[in-house]
């Protein structure tokens, strides 16, 4: 009896330690992450002439609703397609398309 006692409490035990240490691991391998990605509204005449050409050759028939540049130099451009829908892309400052989500 006392060895069946014995058994249970150690079973118990490495069950408690199991799932303990799995919680921390799942902590652990899942970082906070903090990004600044605070846009500035800015002018058109702001972007620079890669951007510009990006643009004209991406989307030449659509109208730039509003420009946005962050602190690290990327831009935030809402565009109006020629149907009137607005699509949000990204590009950085030398003409390289940004795939954010």
């Amino acid at each position: 009896m006392k060895k069946n006692a014995l058994l249970v409490l150690l079973v118990l035990g490495m069950m408690a330690t199991v799932s303990a240490k799995s919680t921390y691991e799942i902590i652990e391998m899942n970082p906070v992450v903090n990004i600044n990605d605070e846009f500035v509204k800015i002018k058109s005449s702001e972007l620079t002439p890669p951007v510009i050409e990006e643009i004209l050759k991406q989307y030449p028939t659509s109208k730039l609703g509003a420009a946005y540049k962050n602190d690290q130099g990327e831009f935030k451009l809402i565009m109006v397609l020629k149907s009137g829908t607005r699509r949000t892309v990204y590009i950085d400052q030398y003409g390289n398309w940004i795939n954010k989500k």
